[in-house]
């Protein structure tokens, strides 16, 4: 199944939702940075739930992080998102290993206590940030009560990585499902009742339900309709142009000394592993560009 994310409405829009299937994004992410299997579910869970939060965004311009720094062996992740269904992210420690514990990845050993932000660039003067401390560092609680809290908007996140026993990505993907501030009594205790009763993310998609299954389950008899789908992806747009800016921007006094080395650098970026070079020549055309 290709990833993409569906976008929905219920109860005659007294609920919207998110759902989106995420397993080769999430698979790209494990390649790219050599994930263990507990940093991937980590790191999948987190680009889940950005990619769903991206596409809340009106604007294309408009730039969704969430960053979560944390005291736990991860030590940390950084996921960034567009309106487009674009997503890229990294952890700090991607080789993490925790035992399982109750037969499952232990994400919420691998976080431990910490801060979660999120940031929205809408091209505004400032950017919008909100922050919240870390509820069980399992990233679906923490989204939704990053919701709660920071927007006043109450939600309901799930989110699940399924791994092979090669450490492969089985699947992965998720939901997240909002209610209006004018939403009736029994219209919210029907919702209460299917959240309750649902499989978990990963047991729906590991029985191949697509996002608008997940959705029809969680959504049972509230009327759901699917207003809108778009594809979603692990893209990362950095360059070896925009690199460059990064390098020249340290200033020459740096840049002379990686030239005094007389050694070629790679530098690697942080969101999606990609290695570039530069000759010890091509610094010193950098140098002359530099202040």
């Amino acid at each position: 199944m290709e990833d993409y994310i569906v976008r929905a409405a219920a109860a005659n829009t007294q609920i919207r939702a998110f759902a989106a299937v995420t397993t080769n994004l999430v698979e790209e992410a494990r390649k790219r940075h050599g994930t263990s299997p507990v940093a991937t579910a980590a790191l999948g869970r987190l680009l889940t739930g950005g990619v769903m939060m991206g596409s809340m965004m009106k604007n294309a311009t408009d730039m969704l992080t969430i960053q979560i720094k944390c005291s736990g062996p991860i030590r940390g992740l950084t996921v960034t998102a567009d309106s487009q269904g674009n997503v890229k992210g990294y952890v700090h420690d991607p080789e993490v290993i925790l035992p399982p514990k109750n037969g499952k990845l232990d994400v919420g050993g691998a976080l431990g206590q910490g801060v979660m932000t999120v940031i929205k660039d809408m091209g505004l003067k400032e950017p919008y940030s909100g922050q919240t401390i870390l509820q069980t560092g399992e990233i679906a609680e923490d989204l939704t009560y990053y919701f709660a809290t920071s927007e006043q908007v109450p939600s309901s996140v799930g989110l699940g990585v399924l791994m092979e026993k090669n450490n492969t990505v089985r699947c992965a993907g998720g939901f997240i499902v909002q209610v209006m501030p004018f939403i009736e009594d029994e219209v919210l205790n029907k919702l209460e009742q299917n959240i309750r009763n649902i499989q978990s993310v990963t047991s729906m998609l590991d029985n191949g339900h697509t996002p608008e299954e997940m959705l029809a389950q969680v959504l049972e008899g509230l009327d759901l309709e699917i207003t809108d789908t778009m594809p979603a992806r692990f893209y990362c747009n950095c360059s070896k142009e925009r690199i460059e800016k990064a390098i020249i921007s340290i200033g020459k006094k740096d840049i002379r000394s990686m030239i005094d080395d007389g050694e070629d650098i790679e530098v690697k970026c942080h969101f999606c592993n990609t290695a570039y070079h530069y000759t010890v020549d091509e610094l010193k055309e950098l140098l002359k560009k530099s202040r």
